[in-house]
């Protein structure tokens, strides 16, 4: 059979069939920076469509992180560089104002996301002391009292510390905190160090020589609790597993604090420094412990035997440590006899205390003879002061007074909680991952202030330091143990 004519259709047939047409499949494209595929068809107008909308803008990298909220809590440090007025009677400074800002702003900051950040286990610990410093409150001499020891108590222990842990957000910003506190006591030890080497501090054995830093007289451990924060987690740091270089700057770092610690003539600080820098070096590893440890022995030779940095006072004072049960000085004397009349005030109300701020009021009745009527302060820019004993010059003694037995546990109870859950965390961290640095850190100022409760209480402009210690703690154990960042990202 003779096949027929071929028909041919008119072009406007074709174009129309050629655009309703579905390809069977998107054509390669061979030219320089062409994409893989073309899901549109050949010949397609070049605009993009409503069912075929443009490319997406690029977003922008993972990495870029915005400011850390931590930052107004290190400018709550960084105020405690500014010195206090000469003559002040060392209470509230302008840290402690700042620090109030800092938990309105982590307030309006969580009204503004809406959410509950928090775990039922860390709303319950940060917020256990409230109910014994409540009742303790409403059992005080006079509302104003039970009002003004309220606010502290709460400012200390539960509002600073759980704004640090809202504004925490990883443990970068963790190592930002542990790196703020080591500058601030670098500033501080090089004022202190500069005091005893130009004979402008405080007044120790006739002489104005003590180390004071920034805070004068009035808080005389103000600059030794700083040096030994920063000389802790400078260690913590220096122990952990980040970069080589890091680490070697922190090691330095915590070998340059020791100079100003000592000079500091603070018995209980070089106790509680010594005690908590052996139980980092345990946890950090037997092999550690025994590098660092002959390295500070080096350091101490050479700065006390070779330099003579302070070596007859030193010696004298690190001898009285011994003598505290034999031939105690007058500073011992009064701390024995404020313990004593700590004891005293509790009999009289063993559940609840006397109420907030009431242990000057009920110090006398109880105080044992050899009590003075005060310590005297001299030197480093204030004339001579003497000073009146308010409180026992023991934490555990104050509050076992004031809020009795259900304060205490309320107090310490939650202090024991975190310890523990801290060192939970640092065993998960110990072998491998990271975080080492941090479970450190963390557990070496728990450790330090636990044992500095012992001879010393909160008072002063450097109390706050105590609240952010216990906030940078409380989220180690509540969030940074239990690798629990992402539930705090903002």
């Amino acid at each position: 059979m003779t096949p027929g004519p071929v028909r041919s259709f008119p072009p406007a047939l074709r174009r129309l069939a050629r655009r309703f047409a579905l390809p069977p499949g998107p054509p390669a494209y061979a030219h320089a920076g062409a994409s893989a595929s073309c899901d549109a068809p050949h010949e397609a107008p070049r605009g993009p469509s409503p069912a075929h909308p443009g490319p997406a803008l690029p977003l922008p990298p993972s990495s870029a992180r915005t400011p850390s909220p931590v930052l107004p809590v290190v400018a709550v440090l960084a105020l405690l560089c500014l010195p206090l007025s000469p003559g002040g009677e060392g209470g509230a400074g302008p840290a402690d104002a700042l620090s109030a800002l800092v938990v309105l702003f982590c307030a309006v900051r969580l009204l503004r996301q809406r959410r509950r950040p928090l775990s039922g286990t860390a709303v319950l610990l940060l917020a256990l002391p409230v109910a014994g410093l409540a009742l303790a409150a409403m059992g005080a001499s006079s509302p104003g009292a039970g009002l003004t020891g309220l606010g502290r108590y709460l400012q200390i222990f539960v509002l600073v510390p759980a704004a640090v842990v809202l504004l925490v957000r990883d443990r970068a910003d963790f190592r930002v905190l542990a790196w703020s506190f080591v500058a601030l006591a670098g500033w501080q030890g090089a004022v202190g160090v500069h005091q005893f080497v130009t004979a402008t501090g405080a007044s120790y054995q006739g002489e104005t020589i003590r180390a004071v830093g920034t805070f004068g007289p009035q808080d005389v451990m103000g600059m030794a609790t700083v040096v030994s924060f920063g000389l802790i987690c400078a260690l913590g740091l220096a122990l952990g597993r980040s970069r080589a270089r890091q680490r070697a700057v922190a090691a330095c770092c915590a070998l340059a604090l020791l100079a100003p610690l000592a000079l500091s003539f603070s018995r209980g600080a070089w106790i509680a420094t010594a005690l908590t820098c052996t139980v980092q070096l345990a946890l950090a590893g037997l092999r550690r412990a025994l590098t660092v440890g002959a390295v500070v022995l080096a350091a101490g030779v050479v700065l006390v035997g070779g330099f003579g940095v302070g070596s007859a006072m030193l010696q004298e004072r690190v001898d009285s440590i011994t003598q505290v049960a034999d031939a105690p000085d007058q500073s011992v004397t009064d701390r024995y006899t404020l313990w004593a009349a700590a004891i005293g005030i509790w009999r009289e109300q063993p559940l609840t205390g006397v109420g907030l701020k009431g242990f000057p009021e009920h110090r006398d009745a109880h105080a044992p003879l050899a009590l003075s009527s005060g310590s005297d302060t001299d030197g480093a820019g204030s004339g001579f002061v003497r000073q009146p004993l308010l409180s026992p010059h023991n934490m555990y003694l104050l509050v076992l007074a004031e809020q009795g037995l259900i304060g205490l546990l309320a107090l310490a109870g939650g202090w024991l909680a975190l310890l523990a859950r801290g060192l939970r965390g640092w065993s998960r961290v110990r072998r491998a991952g990271p975080g080492l640095d941090c479970a450190l850190v963390a557990c070496g100022l728990l450790v330090w202030q636990l044992i500095d409760f012992v001879y010393a209480d909160i008072g002063g402009p450097s109390t706050v330091l105590t609240a952010v210690v216990f906030g940078v703690v409380a989220w180690w154990a509540l969030v940074g143990a239990d690798g629990r960042e992402e539930a705090l990202a903002r």
